[in-house]
């Protein structure tokens, strides 16, 4: 955006939406090859576009590229461009930045997968990369089928860039709208004026627009004039842009989305506006701007009451539970704008409670509720996972205040109170210089609340002995998944508590104790004699 880039991505309405793979290389690949676009394209746009090439019974053959309008590469630098930690000849006047390994991890990483990468270029007219890959059909792939309360509804759009309109066209159709193309903010009033004297009224209007298209003020007027035809506006812009458009929508959060938006978001926010979750009169800030009401979901009463504590105290409405079924239950009985949810949790876990809600909301008209997941320990088989059971984002704790505001923007547009700015990251120090009782470190965690800070700690050392014992216990059983839960539950607490040497010993423990290593049960030792001196430490300091 700062390069006035047009990003897009084209995706193909014949390609399957559900196929074997490995997703997070995949990701790896196309960031390489989308910053290697960015990097050497000073002007124009970046095209992103996935199709079928092939199609057997059981698989396919797809095809993704990524086209820029950058300086291009000659045949001679094609050649050399794949070879190990070259990106091209010294002597081509490239921006600075990159040695090409990032080319080379992303070739290797495709014919390990059985793929071919290849790039298409000319000199001064841009390049195109591109991967090939066969994939397997997956089994459960079903059509996702159009939001019915979006069905035959009327959108009329416009966008100056020719391939972002082209997408955006297609994103509006995949949601069931009916789209009326319009070339211009003006056209498209008048187009809106007409058929709604005509008796055919558009339900949306759709605006991709930046500062050089559409001026801010003039947006406003455009909405008003808009909003007075009983159509409703959407605006689509850069996000360097968004707080200077901002102002001028009387409901940016459920009116306002970046460039390029992902038609997930983009459906979520039509449907909001054709069926509000919320009633009218709703909690507002200072500024006139609805907090988010959030629910947080954790079984551990520490956890729990400091990520209640944050949110409350950035402005936001909480509503705090300690069970999966609490949660499955509150959302039925009241409209959130975000879950925050443990995945560790006796009885319904995390995964099973976010699978309840998306099973419930199934039967509901309106749109899907975003869900994160806080976790004290992800693996990264683990956090495929929870992407998979029907949540939307995952944090690791701890978790600050910024972490927080950070997501809830992310998911719901919606602003929380400015959190402070928080110190920069100091040297993680080797095990054994790791204090056992660290007072800062715990102020800082409890984000400069000491009250906060001392009963995050006095609700640890309460539980600490029986933690201790029902860790041992399931030692002597040799439950593994028992000592693996223990663990991570005392993992969570020790979080936002200023005890590193305890957290280390749980970190390890519980990382090793997923392995099956067999050096688990001496990293078990390790974590009891870190309780032992905690304990004793807190018992002289008090």
């Amino acid at each position: 955006h700062a390069m006035q880039l047009e990003l897009l991505s084209l995706v193909y309405r014949d390609t399957p939406l559900s196929l074997v793979g490995d997703p997070l290389r995949l990701k790896q690949i196309l960031t390489n090859l989308v910053s290697n676009a960015i990097k050497f394209t000073r002007e124009g746009t970046i095209v992103v576009r996935a199709m079928l090439e092939d199609e057997q019974e059981d698989s396919v053959q797809l095809r993704i590229s990524v086209q820029d309008t950058g300086i291009g590469l000659s045949p001679q630098d094609v050649r050399t461009l794949f070879q190990a930690f070259s990106q091209a000849d010294n002597s081509l006047s490239r921006q600075p930045g990159g040695t090409g390994l990032g080319l080379v991890i992303s070739k290797r990483l495709i014919e390990q997968m059985g793929g071919e990468i290849g790039v298409d270029s000319t000199p001064g007219e841009g390049s195109q990369f591109w991967i090939s890959l066969n994939l397997p059909k997956a089994h459960d792939d079903t059509e996702e089928q159009p939001a019915q309360a979006l069905v035959g509804r009327s959108v009329a759009i416009v966008d100056g860039h020719d391939l972002a309109r082209q997408a955006l066209q297609h994103q509006l159709e995949d949601c069931g709208l009916a789209v009326t193309v319009f070339a211009s903010c003006d056209q498209l009033l008048h187009g809106v004026q007409a058929a709604s004297q005509a008796g055919q009224p558009f339900d949306f209007a759709v605006l991709g627009v930046n500062l050089g298209s559409l001026a801010p003020e003039q947006l406003g007027q455009y909405h008003q004039q808009l909003e007075r035809l009983g159509c409703q506006c959407v605006v689509l812009c850069p996000t360097t842009e968004q707080p200077l458009y901002h102002p001028y929508l009387p409901n940016a959060h459920g009116q306002l989305l970046a460039k390029p938006t992902c038609t997930r978001k983009l459906r979520r926010l039509l449907l909001e506006l054709v069926q509000p979750r919320r009633p009218v009169c709703e909690q507002r800030s200072n500024g006139g701007q609805r907090m988010p009401k959030l629910l947080c979901v954790d079984d551990n009463p520490a956890n729990l009451l400091l990520v209640q504590t944050l949110l409350e105290g950035m402005g936001a409405e909480v509503l705090a539970v300690d069970s999966g079924y609490a949660a499955v239950q509150a959302v039925q009985d009241e409209p959130f704008d975000l879950v925050l949810m443990d995945v560790q949790m006796p009885g319904m876990d995390g995964r099973a409670c976010t699978e309840q809600i998306r099973q419930w909301e199934a039967s509901q008209s309106g749109p899907a509720l975003p869900i994160v997941a806080l976790t004290a320990h992800a693996m990264a088989n683990e956090k495929r996972a929870l992407l998979h059971s029907g949540m939307d984002d995952y944090l690791t704790k701890p978790i600050s205040e910024r972490q927080l505001a950070q997501v809830v923007m992310k998911w719901t547009g919606l602003s929380l109170g400015s959190p402070p700015q928080e110190r920069p990251s100091e040297r993680l120090p080797d095990s054994s210089e790791l204090k056992v009782l660290d007072p800062e470190e715990g102020l800082r965690l409890a984000a400069g609340k000491p009250d906060l800070a001392a009963d995050m700690l006095a609700m640890l050392l309460a539980s600490l002995e029986s933690d201790r014992e029902a860790i041992q216990a399931a030692r002597d059983a040799a439950d593994r998944n028992a000592m693996i839960e223990r663990v991570h539950r005392l993992n969570g607490a020790s979080r936002y508590c200023g005890v590193p040497q305890l957290r280390a010993a749980c970190q390890r423990s519980e990382t090793l104790l997923k392995q099956d290593s067999p050096q688990a049960l001496q990293a078990l030792d390790e974590l009891d004699q870190a309780i032992s001196r905690l304990a004793e430490q807190a018992r002289e300091s008090a």
